[in-house]
């Protein structure tokens, strides 16, 4: 049927009707479909736009990065370089000091009044803590460059607690406090000089900020570990701060009767010191305090059954002065290259009454000795001599000169476990520069003594 058929005027509205909402229905998807093809164009845009600013912000992210890399890397080396250099030139860094120690014990025992002996007494202080301070700086570096590396061995507790409570219990009784002592008969799996100088830095931290009361030293057995412990009745350490006293440089407020509250001695490295042994001892180090009561630090480490000789050192420094510790006439040869110390221990051995040759080489250690007509009662030497020359070395070439065994002592600054296990080897003493003139008096007496 077509248009012209229909004669119903209403029919002809609907299907008007009809054909018109058609019309608008295909106008609306053309504008809904032309608006989503916009939609997407600008979409399109704005998502390269966007893409195009993440990839340059990612670019200067990774120059940035690059950069920082860089940086660092420069920063670590510098630190490493400063690290290795101060491990390395402690040699050199500690013998000026060993000079100065031994020029100043001569120059006390030429003074004739009190006064002029108090002055001397005081500048031999002064020179005992720059010794500290210098020591502790080295320890820090030797431990940062991985130079100072554990040898564990079997370590018994009371032999070490013993020489170092004879170095501390005189600075506790002048101030008055109780250093009291319980521990068991245990040993340790541990380096024996490391484990030392944490428990020494600890004990003296704690005489250090303690006005009144004490400090106990103690051992507590908790399974397979003993707990090593230091309790002191001191000022205590506030929550906030029981991490921080163990960074560099940081340092409470020190006790009223401390000698050195006035003076500002220390740096505040002593813990820091600990923690550093600690971690390569590979034990763990606690604390516990109560502000106003006291702290309680705490060492725990692997228990161990088989009891360890004592080391060379540590004999050392449990050798008292004999009573007849005059070395007058006794024929000693130093090997030594370092002309200050040189010109002190010349002083020193003069004051003593010795007779004395001087060596700076090898060859001139071997020159000195005449096994017919000199034969040196004691030899002291160096390790680091001139050109290149080594005093455990030389000291070899002289035990196999000489008619018989001549006891000797390595001082040197260098405190390098290949260097102490070398002078065992010898079956010679190794003292660390810089050396205290009545130590070394004590042990070449001694020496001396034993040998004849």
């Amino acid at each position: 049927m077509s248009l012209s058929d229909i004669d119903d005027a209403a029919r002809l509205k609907k299907i008007n009707a009809a054909l018109v909402d058609r019309v608008e229905q295909a106008m609306d998807q053309q504008r809904n479909a032309f608006s989503l093809f916009q939609t997407a164009i600008s979409l399109e845009g704005q998502i390269r736009r966007r893409t195009d600013e993440l990839t340059s912000a990612l670019r200067r992210l990774e120059e940035t990065n690059i950069e920082l890399a860089r940086q660092k890397d420069i920063s670590e080396r510098a630190n490493r370089s400063k690290t290795e250099f101060l491990a390395a030139a402690s040699h050199d860094i500690l013998q000026p000091l060993n000079a100065a120690q031994l020029t100043i014990s001569s120059l006390h025992d030429l003074q004739v009044s009190d006064q002029a002996r108090a002055m001397v007494n005081q500048v031999e202080r002064s020179l005992d803590t720059m010794n500290e301070l210098l020591r502790t700086l080295l320890d820090i570096s030797r431990l940062d460059a991985g130079v100072t590396t554990p040898r564990f061995t079997s370590v018994p507790i009371p032999p070490i607690l013993d020489s170092l409570l004879s170095d501390l219990r005189p600075i506790a009784e002048k101030k008055g406090l109780r250093l009291r002592v319980a521990v068991t008969n245990d040993c340790v799996y541990t380096d024996r000089l490391m484990l030392r100088r944490a428990l020494q830095n600890l004990i003296a931290n704690a005489i250090r900020y303690t006005d009144r009361g004490g400090v106990l030293i103690g051992t507590r057995r908790r399974g397979d570990e003993i707990s090593i412990e230091v309790v002191d009745t001191g000022s205590g350490i506030p929550e906030d701060q029981l991490e921080k006293i163990f960074e560099e440089f940081h340092r409470g407020p020190l006790s009223r009767g401390d000698a050195n509250a006035d003076t500002g001695t220390g740096l505040g490295l002593g813990l820091a010191i600990v923690r550093r042994l600690v971690t390569a001892l590979k034990h763990d180090v606690s604390v516990r305090s109560n502000p106003g009561h006291g702290s309680v630090f705490r060492i725990r480490a692997k228990r161990s059954e088989a009891p360890a000789e004592p080391t060379g050192a540590e004999r050392t420094k449990l050798i008292a002065t004999p009573v007849n510790a005059s070395l007058k006439g006794k024929k000693i040869l130093v090997i030594e290259n370092d002309p200050a110390v040189l010109e002190a221990m010349e002083g020193l051995l003069s004051t003593w009454g010795c007779i004395y040759k001087i060596a700076r080489s090898c060859d001139q250690a071997v020159a000195a000795v005449d096994a017919a007509a000199w034969v040196p009662d004691l030899i002291v030497a160096d390790h680091h001599l001139d050109f290149g020359d080594l005093g455990t070395s030389t000291l070899e070439k002289l035990f196999e000169l000489l008619p018989s065994r001549v006891p000797a002592i390595l001082a040197t600054a260098d405190a390098s476990q290949g260097v102490i296990d070398r002078a065992r080897e010898l079956g010679v003493e190794h003292l660390t520069k810089p050396v205290k003139p009545a130590q070394l008096r004590a042990l070449a007496t001694h020496l001396i003594n034993k040998a004849g």
